[in-house]
């Protein structure tokens, strides 16, 4: 049985505890619900929270740790003088899971019979193309033990997911039951529920931190077995990017971070004074109607894809820069370069920095503009030296996360700037930054133990532990330079 099907068996005994549940509470009282110490739609809630919560938090214990038993089971099956040389365990029991949930057992078991009558060469060769023909691809010769360990494999899950569903089903009903038997008119099953709803609140909030402490553990572990393969010296320390996945690789930083800093600094210098200058039109100079048709215009361009501004670098703005600047001053010749991805993300980072601004500003209590202007201040001087001070460390939040988005991005790299990883200041020279170089180092026939795949865990990290520096900074400019208004 799938588990789509036992959870939907376990929603629908949840949902019709729920209607049981609320309707003895209400037969208990004579349908008068004011005898009844909390709402009848508390006491149906009751049951349905001790009839799914059980069953699903089983459900998901069981899926955890189901595999690493079975696996730790066949995984005794196979000897150790049977693992090839070159192989491991690892690939022999991939190959066992392979066998066991992707072939008929049944031909598997004829083919490693009649493969016992032939060579050890005839053997392999027959054995993969016959499996070949049935569609089947295998990492190792399929060997006795092997099959013999595939079949166990398969026994123990199918036996395993029986067992499962019917825990889940038998506490899924006795729960209902249980919760159906405790109902009486001075239950406090209001008390149940707002206490659950309290502990999902909880579990919703450790979500984001558990989430960023595996990404951290996750980045930090491969980054850890990628400096005992490679110098963490000449990571951080070397001028040059090369790598090569024969041996001899240069795997230095600085190059990438260089162009991740130049493109990120050309960005800012557009996406901060446009996005300003708009922040302070719509909140002190624009009417209410061009306010309302502005202020959505420009935050449409927040929800444009990145693949479509990188479109539009290499479509129009790179040949643009190309043919009527650079090439005519004699400084470039490319339509990928630092000023194409800068301008480009640029224009992405303008609503970041203008939507946040502009609530910044309008946060400034109006009491402060009336007092300058009773001082004889124009408005722009009152923008200037009231408005624009106070509203400070808001803005200066907006910018610092403008610039951990500009660092963060891709796809407007890979198109607009190219993938060359050089240090120069030519804003028309192309480069690329980290998250490009993570991409491509991830992507393609590559063994993932070489340090040329591993680097691309240290250059995360490395991204990880900027971003985390600017938002810290952002923090502290904010809570230190923040303005309390009564």
């Amino acid at each position: 049985m799938s588990i789509g099907i036992i959870t939907l068996i376990v929603l629908a005994i949840a949902i019709g505890g729920f209607f049981v549940g609320r309707a003895r509470a209400m037969s208990l009282v004579g349908g008068d619900a004011r005898r009844l110490h909390s709402l009848p739609g508390y006491y149906g809630q009751s049951v349905l929270i001790l009839s799914a919560v059980p069953a699903f938090a089983t459900l998901i214990l069981w899926l955890l740790v189901q595999p690493v038993v079975i696996e730790a089971r066949v995984g005794a099956m196979i000897a150790p003088e049977s693992i090839a040389e070159g192989s491991s365990r690892d690939l022999v029991m991939s190959d066992v899971r392979r066998i066991a949930g992707g072939i008929d057992l049944l031909v598997a078991e004829k083919l490693v019979s009649e493969a016992e009558l032939l060579t050890m060469q005839a053997e392999q060769a027959n054995l993969r193309g016959r499996m070949a023909d049935i569609g089947v691809a295998l990492g190792s010769d399929v060997v006795q033990n092997v099959f013999e360990a595939a079949k166990e494999y398969r026994q123990l899950s199918i036996f395993a997911r029986m067992a499962m569903a019917a825990a889940v089903f038998f506490l899924a009903v006795a729960g209902a039951g249980y919760a159906v038997w405790r109902i009486a008119p001075d239950y406090r099953a209001r008390n149940i529920s707002e206490t659950s709803l309290k502990v999902l609140l909880i579990a919703a909030s450790f979500v984001a931190v558990l989430t960023t402490v595996g990404i951290v553990l996750s980045l930090t572990f491969e980054t850890l077995h990628f400096f005992r393969l490679y110098p963490a010296k000449d990571f951080f320390f070397s001028l040059t990017w090369n790598p090569q996945f024969r041996g001899g690789s240069d795997l230095g930083i600085l190059p990438l971070l260089w162009g991740t800093l130049y493109v990120s600094f050309v960005a800012l210098l557009v996406s901060v004074p446009v996005g300003l200058f708009a922040a302070i039109f719509l909140a002190e100079y624009a009417s209410k109607s061009m306010r309302s048709a502005a202020k959505p215009a420009i935050e449409i361009l927040a929800g444009i894809p990145t693949i479509v501004y990188g479109l539009f670098a290499l479509i129009t703005v790179g040949p643009m820069l190309r043919d009527y600047f650079a090439a005519p001053l004699g400084i470039g010749s490319s339509s990928s370069s630092v000023m194409t991805a800068g301008l480009v993300m640029g224009i992405m980072l303008i609503p970041f920095v203008s939507s946040l601004s502009d609530d910044v500003i309008n946060a400034v209590p109006q009491s402060l503009r009336d007092g300058s202007y009773a001082l004889g201040a124009t408005r722009s001087e009152t923008v200037r030296r009231v408005v624009l001070p106070a509203a400070l460390p808001g803005i200066v939040g907006a910018i610092l996360l403008a610039t951990s988005r500009a660092i963060g991005e891709t796809m407007i790299v890979v198109m607009g700037a190219g993938a060359a990883a050089r240090l120069s200041l030519d804003p028309f020279e192309a480069m690329t930054t980290i998250t490009v170089k993570i991409v491509s180092q991830l992507t393609g026939d590559t063994e993932f133990g070489s340090p040329e795949t591993l680097v691309a865990f240290a250059l995360g990290l490395t991204l990880f532990v900027i971003t985390l520096a600017l938002n810290v900074v952002a923090l502290f400019v904010v809570r230190r330079y923040r303005e309390q208004y009564e």
